[in-house]
């Protein structure tokens, strides 16, 4: 195999990037901070983000003082170079937030799909209105839009790049009826031109909880996503599994159950008929003789199941039952994988890891290899049910952070300073 010639644009690309990412995951910093972190000599880091600060990637956020010396300078990522947008689809609709570069929400809205099943067409719709209704609530500029993430449930095939749209984004999601939906191709076909970043759900999870939530520090984790489906992200070495194509983690598609319960995906015994929403409630159901529990959708029906917990043997046996099956599953996961750290999320997860966290706890011990499970600590997520969406929007600032240059072409400077003298990049 031809091995690829590293160029200076490379190099320069490399130290711009670890720059920025320095700063968009620690800053404020100094220069010199700077250089001690990434390793690249002070004239090199006094370059780089003198680049980065002239196309207003970068600010000052003040002064330090140093030892005998002048004030040191620090730097951050400005907040306002651009905003990016994360967008949910659930099998109740669509979500979009819209935030700042310094992850600040500043815009929400939920769209409601006019009926069922989930329409490809009707939700590409429902999404590029929602894109509109948050850039307007916002007050924003369409123009200051760096990108569009979108989590989505099922498999996503990730069919190479289009220059400056992201990623064509193929979903396999056969629990909403989707196979082989050119999601982006849709979003084009309506209008929508930012670049566009398309992902599984648990891997948004994953993504938001690993940057800013319980998985920070963490380089080997498994962060799991338990609501009206099941799934899982898997990070080893500090980086996303992907799998082949894109698809890996669909935790709640292993088997549980040999020739159990039908799954929504059409096999039989998979881990999301027993503790995915709709599971859980067909088991609390049919334990109350075909009574359903209250609620008009499932999160009031989740809601209610747990609150009976606490007078009804029925409603208790149930999600002790729910626990000992999580707990089993991410057994499976530690014997398998060998995390230093479980995360349970999801908005069905973290509303049973409330109160049933040391049971899971438990299960998964019973099961696991007792060496795995001594390296191994299993918390829940702590950014909440809206992590998933915290988790789309940040698909876009990835792509940022590792190009470090503007992804809008008609404000792009950096390519200038890319194509420059590379004599200094040491």
């Amino acid at each position: 195999m031809e091995r690829k010639r590293t160029t200076g644009r490379d190099i320069r690309r490399q130290n711009r990037s670890a720059l920025l990412s320095e700063l968009f995951f620690h800053g404020p910093l100094s220069r010199l901070e700077l250089a001690e972190i990434t390793g690249l000599s002070p004239a090199t880091a006094s370059n780089v983000t003198a680049e980065l600060f002239g196309e207003r990637l970068i600010i000052e956020a003040g002064q330090v003082d140093s030892d005998g010396g002048r004030p040191r300078v620090l730097l951050q990522v400005d907040p306002g170079f651009g905003h990016v947008i994360g967008v949910v689809v659930a099998e109740t609709g669509v979500r979009v937030e819209l935030f700042d570069l310094a992850m600040a929400q500043l815009a929400q809205v939920a769209e409601t799909p006019p009926g069922e099943p989930l329409a490809p067409a009707a939700i590409a719709d429902l999404i590029v209105a929602g894109i509109d209704t948050v850039i307007r609530i916002a007050g924003i500029d369409e123009g200051n839009v760096i990108g569009v993430g979108i989590a989505v449930p099922g498999t996503v095939e990730q069919q190479g790049t289009v220059e400056q749209q992201g990623v064509t984004a193929v979903v396999h999601a056969p629990t909403i009826g989707w196979q082989g939906v050119a999601l982006t191709q849709l979003l084009r076909q309506r209008g929508l031109s930012f670049p566009v970043f398309v992902e599984n759900g648990a891997k948004t999870l994953g993504q938001a909880e690993m940057w800013f939530g319980s998985g920070r520090g963490c380089s080997h984790a498994v962060i799991v996503l338990i609501g009206s489906g099941v799934g899982a992200a898997v990070v080893s070495d500090g980086q996303m599994f992907q799998g082949v194509s894109s698809s890996a983690g669909e935790w709640g598609h292993t088997t549980i159950k040999y020739g159990g319960r039908v799954c929504r995906c059409g096999a039989k015994g998979c881990l999301e008929a027993y503790i995915g929403a709709e599971g859980i409630l067909d088991r609390y159901r049919r334990a109350r003789g075909g009574r359903p529990p209250r609620g008009t959708d499932e999160v009031a029906r989740i809601d209610a199941l747990i609150e009976a917990a606490d007078h009804s043997n029925v409603a208790a046996d149930v999600l002790d039952e729910t626990a000992d099956l999580i707990g089993v599953g991410i057994a499976d996961l530690i014997n398998l994988l060998n995390p230093e750290r479980v995360l349970v999320g999801g908005w069905v997860g973290l509303a049973l890891g409330a109160r049933l966290l040391p049971r899971i706890r438990e299960a998964a011990q019973a099961s696991a290899l007792p060496h795995l499970y001594g390296q191994v600590t299993i918390e829940l997520g702590t950014l909440g049910p809206g992590a998933v969406a915290l988790g789309a929007a940040t698909l876009p600032v990835a792509a940022l952070l590792t190009e470090a240059v503007d992804p809008r072409p008609e404000r792009r400077r950096g390519p200038v300073a890319l194509e420059s003298s590379t004599s200094d990049v040491a």
